[in-house]
């Protein structure tokens, strides 16, 4: 299991970058939340097996078909999530 707290920055609100951040985290069954930031970014935290978080982190580089990923920042994060995977604000 790993915990990951991420910053997406770039064009990534109004191109649906969170409902399909959402549905990629239940395809790989993993958990936690997504939200959008008042600076223009994304801020996610997840947790899940290793291999399923990273699988997300890969995805998120490119995110949504109309979105524009600039940066994705990612650090460690101490809460852990077991079930769910929501959309904030």
């Amino acid at each position: 299991m790993i915990d990951l707290k991420i910053n997406v920055s770039g064009k990534v609100q109004g191109v649906w970058f969170r409902a399909k951040t959402k549905e990629k985290a239940d395809e790989l069954g993993v958990f936690g939340f997504v939200q959008n930031e008042d600076d223009g970014s994304v801020y996610i935290e997840v947790s899940g097996e290793t291999g399923k978080v990273y699988r997300l982190v890969q995805w998120l580089q490119n995110g949504s078909e109309l979105s524009k990923v600039e940066r994705v920042c990612i650090k460690v994060n101490s809460t852990q999530y077991k079930r769910n995977f929501l959309i904030n604000r």
